[in-house]
């Protein structure tokens, strides 16, 4: 199974990427109906939000006025802080039992408005973000929902960012078209990447890296940090550090488009028990690797991901670390490198191996350097 994060600001079009889904096969836990659930009649929730807002939120028939707590629960940050701090514990447990109870094959849809707003995305396997125009939203909320023009600008502005968003996206879905062509791009999303993605956890198949040079990306930052997260929420104490490695942590530096990313653990044992965490979660084995290390690929067809499990106290990781260091720093050695990729590219024949052989004598080369640099500083 997978976990797919599905989100975007209020009134940005989550309800049709999530009935596209949901036609396929998705398992739906939706977040507003968890919410309402809560806080029902009766329900130690809706009493606590009644204790700290005042009996001025309940409705005649007892249950919860929603535009009354709005009015008072989003005119400050204190007070979102207090509804948040009441609802989203309830909200989580409930949230939890409705995961537990999915089939063992299922794509898990997540509909959570406030992902990231909660800091959530990397307890998924991916994340959905469905975005539009902060006006158009606006537009939407006051002409198809009636809503307050004053309480729906202070709803988006309560919420998360573009920038905030982009930041966690997996999948970026543009809804400034038609429903039908954000269906559309949805039921593309959903066979080319949730269902192989889906398929590939369950049979443990990582996808194979391109090798191809291209450009240096300036969103390989923000991928390197989602990834980093993902794995801290996968394997948490267990690791004692995780670092975006490589050329694509190298800003301006053409890479192979891969995030490389190292796991320093305790020692072999340590490694060995990561093994079906990362493959839950989205990072099957490859093999064994130099003594005591493990590697690891990514089984989503959308985004290539080598993670090495290492020793955090052995040469390996200070020395990746170290070499990423050295080339931000060093204009020439990033110059020096590039044509070494290029030349070991030309050689390959498009095997990955044969192009790791050809880079080494650079990297021992490299080493070399570096440690006469840190012996002389």
């Amino acid at each position: 199974m997978i976990r797919v994060g599905l989100t975007g600001g209020i009134g940005a079009g989550k309800s049709t990427v999530a009935k596209t889904f949901i036609e396929r096969g998705a398992y739906h836990v939706d977040a507003d109906s968890i919410a309402r659930e809560v806080v029902a009649p009766g329900t130690p929730g809706l009493a606590r939000l009644a204790q700290a807002f005042g009996p001025e939120i309940l409705a005649a028939d007892g249950s919860l006025d929603r535009p009354a707590l709005a009015a008072k629960a989003f005119v400050d940050e204190e007070s979102r802080t207090l509804l948040n701090s009441i609802t989203h514990p309830l909200i989580g447990q409930r949230t939890q039992e409705l995961t537990d109870a999915a089939p063992d094959d299922a794509i898990i849809l997540h509909d959570v408005p406030l992902l990231v707003e909660g800091h959530m995305a990397p307890f998924y396997h991916l994340v959905v973000v469905v975005h539009t125009d902060a006006q158009v939203r606006l537009s939407r909320l006051v002409e198809l929902r009636g809503m307050d023009p004053d309480d729906a600008r202070q709803r988006i502005g309560a919420q998360a960012t573009d920038e905030q968003r982009r930041r966690v996206a997996d999948v970026w879905l543009d809804n400034s078209g038609t429903p039908d062509r954000l269906a559309s791009a949805a039921r593309q999303v959903w066979e080319d990447r949730l269902t192989p993605f889906r398929d590939n956890v369950a049979d443990r198949t990582p996808v194979p890296a391109p090798l191809e040079l291209v450009d240096h990306d300036p969103d390989w930052e923000a991928l390197g940090e989602r990834v980093v997260n993902r794995l801290w929420a996968l394997v948490g104490q267990r690791a004692q550090r995780i670092d975006h490695i490589g050329s694509t942590a190298v800003p301006g530096l053409a890479a192979v488009p891969v995030i490389d990313v190292q796991i320093g653990v305790a020692d072999p044992a340590a490694a060995d028990d990561l093994i079906e965490t990362l493959a839950d979660g989205g990072f099957p084995s490859v093999s064994s690797a130099a003594a005591g290390e493990r590697f690891h690929s990514s089984a989503d067809p959308g985004r290539p991901v080598n993670v090495y499990v290492r020793s955090a106290d052995g040469a390996d990781v200070r020395f990746a670390l170290d070499f990423r260091d050295w080339l931000i720093a060093d204009e020439s050695a990033r110059a020096e490198y590039l044509a070494v990729k290029k030349a070991a590219l030309a050689g390959a024949n498009d095997d990955p191996v044969s192009y790791a052989v050809a880079k080494k004598p650079f990297l021992d080369r490299a080493l070399a350097r570096i440690t006469q640099g840190l012996t002389e500083s």
